[in-house]
C-alpha cells in the first residue's frame, strides 16, 4: 500500500532531503593556467536546492504520484545525475531538449548545433543510469493493480 502526501509534505521533505546534498561537494583544486572542460570531471552536487525539488518533483509525477517511494527513488536519481554531470550541462541539456520540437528556424537553433545532440546524448544516457539504479524494475511504472 502507498501513502499518499500533502504536495506542501513533499516539498519539505525534498527540500531537506536536498538540503544536505547541495552544500556537501568540494571545489576540486585546478593546477594554475588549467582550465576545467565540458568533459573533465565536474565538482559533485553543484547542483543548486531549486534544480533538485523541480528535477524530484518532475520525476515523481512521471512516476506515478507523489509518495515516499517515488520521492526515495527520484532523490537518489537527481544525486547520480549531478555526480556525472555539471548544473550547466544539465540545463543546457535539458533546454535543448525541451525545445528542439520547435517548427521551423527556431527549433533549429536548439536542434542543429553539434553541442545540442551531444549534451542531449550525455542527459539521456546519465538519466537512463540513474533511473536503472535507483528505481526497482528500471523505473518502469507498472499498472494499477485491480481487485
Amino acid at each position: 500500500m502507498t501513502m499518499k502526501l500533502n504536495p506542501s509534505i513533499i516539498l519539505i521533505l525534498a527540500s531537506s532531503l536536498l538540503f544536505g546534498c547541495a552544500g556537501t561537494g568540494k571545489p576540486k583544486a585546478v593546477a594554475p593556467g588549467a582550465q576545467a572542460t565540458a568533459s573533465s570531471p565536474t565538482t559533485n552536487n553543484d547542483f543548486p536546492t531549486l534544480t533538485r525539488v523541480e528535477y524530484v518533483m518532475s520525476c515523481m509525477q512521471e512516476k506515478g504520484g507523489k509518495n515516499y517511494d517515488n520521492l526515495y527513488h527520484c532523490v537518489c536519481a537527481v544525486d547520480k545525475i549531478a555526480a556525472n554531470m555539471s548544473h550547466d550541462e544539465f540545463m543546457q541539456a535539458q533546454t535543448f531538449e525541451t525545445n528542439k520540437n520547435l517548427a521551423g528556424e527556431r527549433g533549429g537553433v536548439f536542434r542543429d548545433p553539434p553541442q545540442s545532440k551531444a549534451l542531449r546524448d550525455k542527459l539521456k544516457s546519465v538519466s537512463d543510469e540513474a533511473i536503472a539504479a535507483c528505481f526497482p524494475n528500471g523505473g518502469k511504472v507498472s499498472a494499477p493493480k485491480t481487485k
